[in-house]
């Protein structure tokens, strides 16, 4: 089952592991630090296309990022 706190919490390894700031990675797609902050706190998700370029983004295999075995 896909629970959205597993996300966050892949989410936020993910950035850690990339080594990229959260201002580089919204700059990236063209959003606000501020989005990237809310998709690690658990106040937002990022919408599907945000999703899908923030894994090309940290070079994410987004079955491993969604629990998807």
């Amino acid at each position: 089952m896909i629970v959205l706190e597993d996300i966050r919490k892949n989410l936020i390894e993910a950035i850690k592991t990339s080594g990229m700031t959260q201002t580089q990675i919204a700059n990236e797609l063209n959003i606000r630090q501020q989005n990237i902050a809310q998709y690690l706190s658990g106040r937002a998700m990022p919408s599907l296309d945000t999703f899908a370029n923030l894994c090309v983004i940290l070079d994410l295999d987004a079955n491993e990022i969604l629990n998807i075995k």
